[in-house]
């Protein structure tokens, strides 16, 4: 069975860090691009960074600078580390994981909460 497990969340003050991880079982996530996406409430669920089996990274503008996405695939385990937070990224974060040609998997979340 496969399952991406996230955990990190919290609550934490605008300005503070927080590292997210996602951990991933029940297939080689060593091929697949994954993925950090976040929802808040009301809202649609947006794209925040990615990266590939051989480590490229891409990031939405929001959070260029501040997030920084890796992995590691002797651990089957994705992070994310979030510094200079501030209220507007509060959500719940979810991971995802691409296999091509197919296989999309995603995660439960784990909320994310930075207060003014």
């Amino acid at each position: 069975q496969v399952q991406l497990v996230e955990s990190g969340g919290g609550l934490v003050q605008a300005g503070g860090s927080l590292r997210l991880s996602c951990a991933a079982s029940g297939r080689d996530f060593s091929r697949s691009v994954m993925a950090w996406y976040r929802q808040a409430p009301g809202m649609q669920r947006e794209y925040v960074a990615s990266i590939t089996p051989t480590g490229g990274a891409s990031y939405a503008d929001s959070v260029k600078d501040r997030f920084t996405i890796s992995r590691d695939s002797t651990k089957n385990t994705m992070y994310l580390q979030m510094t200079g937070l501030k209220p507007e990224d509060t959500a719940v974060y979810i991971c995802k994981a691409t296999f091509f040609p197919a296989g999309i998997y995603w995660g439960q979340g784990t909320q994310v909460t930075v207060s003014s």
